[in-house]
């Protein structure tokens, strides 16, 4: 089997290649370890032609344990050194996608559920072990040792070598027509499988709205339909490679009726000795281990070669670049605004329509800036370009003067924090949860940005403290925002980002945290996507979006009186200052 013969083996090899030292070795001990095998019938028909001539035992008895002795100990050596392989090509694929997904851009992460990545890392990184360690030396192993044992046949009787040939012709062509269908059906079985990852991940994470929506039943019937599909094409790939077993079985074992017959015809016409015909039988017997080998691992290699194309299929994935596009050019500016964005449009994929266009904006370097506007505005894919989770189409980005393409995306977000509206929890407890941005910070500054958000008086009442195991039910989604907006404060970013920060907490939190706000604000710079009053009255610019573009900036009174919009987001939203009237305008 070439390899240039053969894409998808290209794909495969590509994960053993770093080890093809250990595979060569594998390969010798499996060959050394085959010709032993082949070589125990021979030494048994040394034994019968002593017996018959009345010569010492010695010799061919003591052969045969050697043979034995060597034997075991080289299968248990291959045995071991394959294995440790196989789980080494598991490691370094996992590590290899795990790595390449948290360095991909965002959108291709998100594009896919993430249960088929999930799938992806854990079920098929399985099948890929056996397929790119063992499966090819078996196949290897298993060809060398067929040849050999026909060639050892035709040494011992040509009349009976042709009635094996015939049978193992026979049971060739059958595998042959058979086994890509049942490729066929393994891969389309684990193509099912990652859907049904994918599926059930997300619907687990919505648990609450498939309750509430009584979708218990269809969202099951849903999965459970790929379930369904995977187990009826694993159940046809179960029943060809039953038919075909049952072919090669049945076919070998016609194939030694046949020699038995004609070989009892040849020792008894003189043709053929007793002993060389028991040795034949012997062969004829072990030739179902070659023909089993090649069968599983031409089986095991099919499952391989779907699962490697399928882990192979994150590398397409586009990964941030480390490597600036364009050099630095000059000192970063002191006294301008901290973030610009001139001209910005940006869309989510090729094809699709702009979601922001012609942004013009600046972020002061102090002050805070609160952006509003109705739904598909543009407002979290105005945070998704700060943060480099996605790339302007045309225009620029400035940070401290410095285009956003003379910086990596590291040195752009060590200067901002973020705290999302979902505030997803981070897997940990929840002191890993606040170092989880900062992991240096010292215990003080914790305790202190714990007091601003009122965090610490809920930690003292967990018993575990700060090492309290994190999961969506044992904080509720206030204490989440808060754990989040403690994590961004930790770091004291140059430009805190706010996605409406303060939407689960109650009025009392809510004004610690916009005290803290107010406070960070006189130090830095404070973005927020704001639906509140209490986000809105107190920013010192508001940024209205309207249909992907910045529609109007101002004041919330300037707003009032010289936005339609903006008014009719104050209505809408009951956000209206009491001593600002909504008819000001």
């Amino acid at each position: 089997m070439s390899v240039l013969m053969f894409p998808r083996l290209r794909v495969l090899w590509s994960f053993a290649r770093p080890h093809k030292g250990r595979l060569a070795i594998g390969l010798l001990l499996a060959l050394v370890g085959s010709g032993l095998s082949l070589a125990t019938p021979m030494v048994t028909k040394w034994v019968l032609d002593s017996l018959g001539a009345s010569a010492s035992l010695n010799g061919p008895v003591t052969a045969l344990l050697v043979l034995l002795v060597i034997g075991a100990v080289i299968w248990s050596c291959q045995w071991i050194l394959l294995g440790a392989l196989g789980e080494r090509v598991v490691l370094e694929a996992r590590e290899s996608m795990v790595r390449r997904l948290f360095r991909a851009k965002v959108p291709e992460v998100t594009r896919r559920p993430t249960g088929e990545f999930v799938t992806r890392v854990t079920s098929d990184t399985v099948l890929l072990r056996e397929a790119a360690s063992s499966s090819v030396i078996g196949l290897i192993n298993g060809v060398i040792m067929l040849i050999g044992t026909l060639v050892l046949m035709g040494v011992l009787d040509l009349v009976l070598l042709g009635t094996t040939v015939a049978a193992v012709l026979v049971v060739g062509v059958l595998f042959a027509v058979l086994m890509p269908a049942i490729a066929r059906a393994q891969e389309q079985a684990q193509e099912h499988v990652g859907r049904l990852g994918g599926v059930l991940e997300s619907a687990l994470r919505a648990i609450r709205t498939v309750k509430v929506s009584r979708a218990e039943d269809r969202q099951a019937d849903r999965i459970i339909a790929d379930a369904r599909a995977s187990t009826r094409h694993s159940v046809r790939a179960v029943r060809r490679e039953a038919i075909a077993w049952t072919l090669a079985w049945a076919g070998i074992q016609l194939a030694i009726i046949l020699i038995l017959g004609i070989g009892a015809w040849r020792v008894g016409a003189g043709l053929l000795e007793v002993s060389s015909l028991i040795a034949f039988l012997l062969y004829a017997f072990a030739l179902m281990d070659p023909i089993t080998e090649l069968s599983q691992n031409i089986t095991e290699l099919q499952s391989g070669l779907a699962a490697a194309e399928r882990i192979r299929a994150v590398d397409d994935l586009e990964l941030e670049s480390d490597v600036p596009v364009t050099r630095q050019e000059g000192p970063a500016a002191s006294g301008g605004p901290i973030l610009e964005l001139r001209q910005v449009s940006a869309a989510y994929g090729p094809g699709v329509g702009p979601a922001v266009r012609g942004v013009d904006l600046v972020i002061p370097r102090r002050g805070h800036t609160a952006i509003v506007g109705p739904s598909g505005a543009g407002k979290t894919t105005l945070f998704s370009l700060l943060l480099r989770f996605l790339e302007p189409q045309q225009g620029e980005i400035l940070l401290d003067g410095v285009p956003y393409t003379g910086l990596t995306h590291e040195r752009v977000r060590e200067r901002l924090a973020y705290v999302e509206q979902d505030t997803p929890i981070v897997p940990g407890t929840i002191r890993d949860n606040l170092f989880f941005s900062h992991p240096d910070a010292k215990e003080e500054e914790l305790l202190r940005v714990m007091s601003e958000v009122r965090l610490a008086d809920m930690v003292d009442k967990l018993a575990d403290g700060l090492d309290t195991p994190l999961s969506s039910t044992s904080v509720s989604g206030g204490q989440r925002q808060r754990i989040a907006l403690a994590r961004a404060l930790l770091r004291t970013p140059d430009v805190l980002l706010l996605d409406e920060a303060t939407a689960q907490l109650d009025g009392l939190t809510e004004a610690a945290v916009q005290e803290c706000v107010r406070s960070r604000a006189e130090t830095g710079a404070v973005v927020t996507v704001a639906h509140r009053l209490s986000t809105v009255i107190d920013a010192d610019t508001i940024v209205v979006m309207e249909d992907g573009g910045v529609r109007a900036q101002g004041t919330h009174e300037e707003l009032l009186e010289s936005d339609e919009l903006y008014r009719q987001l104050v209505e809408a939203l009951r956000i209206m200052a009491e001593d600002v009237p909504v008819g000001a305008a």
